[in-house]
């Protein structure tokens, strides 16, 4: 039979049992969670509000609370929960969801954030970076290159706000890049952009060369190779074996789409992608396939959004099992030290199975051992 689990909820209307602030004692492990309740988001903080109750089911111990508060989308309310939850003796929060609710949290002392942000720079200290971010997923991709023996990999990166942890990734995780290019996602100039990049032109004006060549040449076969040509786009090779594509959705899609316009296509190049989430449109993308991209295990997802759906007749979000994990981390970190001295765990190095898959904790940043997917024929496969 399993156990009841408390969840202490405070402000917010309870759909789990409430617990009078007073109600904890000095042995328990208190674990604030900060999400969106209220506004365009809720729906989000509903779910991993969830993934936490079920979390707390499965780890069955009598000594884990849940201290739910409302961040709204404003940095404001994160900074007064965060200090409402300080004041009923919380040490260590998940959360905020969202960067940008991180901006006033170093003036919360004495408390360790676990932020489902897959940022990394400019974070205070007392703020652990928890999400799937850039350099587990090169860490990745490096790999799936050195297997493949790819050795001319150009890396192509939108022109927005996270070029800075890109570069800060391709550092650390030590991976070959051949060529790094920033590009603008406006259509127009990003179409004229991948040309420069695959010297479109040049390669197109050399098949307008060597037509005009055959047409005016004298050879016995000059009607059939003149067929093969006209079928072709354009003659001469690209420098470069492999592409790195750090985008999602229909940028993605639409940067794809330009390489395969300049007559660079998935089925000679390896094309390689950040953290898709599994996007099931991609499957039916046949013409921009295969791609490869990194992810969290599939398998154990797929298993948790099984149980999320037998217990709450819905499907979670993805933050939904990170979650859950970083409740069941930050129990397993509490065994081995005081809640007041959780932060110094972070900084040491320390690794902890999950349902996501092995987290890497270091210098208060966690890392992911990620799992490799390809999308072939309308099909996902493990490759590792």
């Amino acid at each position: 039979m399993i156990k009841f689990f408390k969840i202490v909820t405070l402000v917010i209307p309870c759909f789990f049992l409430c617990y009078p602030a007073s109600f904890s004692s000095d042995n328990k492990i208190k674990i604030g969670l900060l999400v969106p309740l209220t506004g365009d988001d809720k729906e989000i903080g509903q779910q991993i509000i969830k993934s936490t109750r079920i979390a707390l089911k499965d780890i069955n111990s009598n000594k884990l609370e849940i201290y739910p508060k409302d961040t709204g989308s404003n940095p404001n309310k994160a900074l007064k929960s965060a200090m409402d939850l300080k004041e009923v003796g919380v040490k260590i929060i998940i959360g905020p969801v969202f960067y940008k609710n991180l901006n006033y949290l170093q003036e919360v002392q004495d408390i360790t954030f676990v932020s489902l942000t897959n940022k990394t720079l400019n974070l205070p200290n007392n703020i652990i970076s928890g999400g799937v971010n850039a350099t587990s997923q090169l860490n990745t991709i490096k790999k799936f290159v050195e297997l493949n023996k790819l050795n001319k990999t150009i890396f192509l990166t939108p022109k927005l706000d996270y070029e800075d942890e890109i570069k800060t990734a391709i550092k650390k995780s030590k991976i070959k890049i051949h060529k790094h290019y920033i590009y603008d996602t406006e259509p127009t100039k990003l179409t004229s952009q991948i040309e420069k990049i695959t010297n479109y032109k040049i390669r197109k004006q050399n098949l307008l060369d060597e037509i005009k060549r055959v047409e005016n040449s004298e050879l016995k076969d000059k009607e059939k190779q003149l067929e093969k040509l006209k079928k072709r786009y354009t003659i001469g090779n690209v420098n470069f074996d492999s592409v790195i594509i750090s985008d999602f959705d229909e940028s993605l899609k639409s940067v794809i789409t330009s390489l395969l316009y300049t007559d660079v296509s998935p089925k000679k190049k390896s094309i390689i992608t950040f953290n898709q989430w599994f996007d099931e449109s991609l499957l039916k993308e046949k013409t921009i396939q295969p791609i490869y991209y990194p992810s969290i295990n599939k398998k154990n997802l797929d298993k948790f959004k099984k149980k999320f759906h037998d217990e709450f007749d819905q499907y979670p979000n993805y933050l939904s099992l990170l979650s859950y994990d970083l409740v069941g981390l930050i129990y397993y970190l509490s065994l081995n030290a005081d809640l007041t001295e959780i932060d110094k765990l972070f900084k040491k190095k320390n690794s902890f199975k999950g349902k996501i898959g092995i987290f890497d904790i270091k210098d208060n940043k966690i890392n992911h051992r990620l799992n490799l997917y390809q999308v072939k024929e309308g099909k996902l496969k493990e490759i590792f």
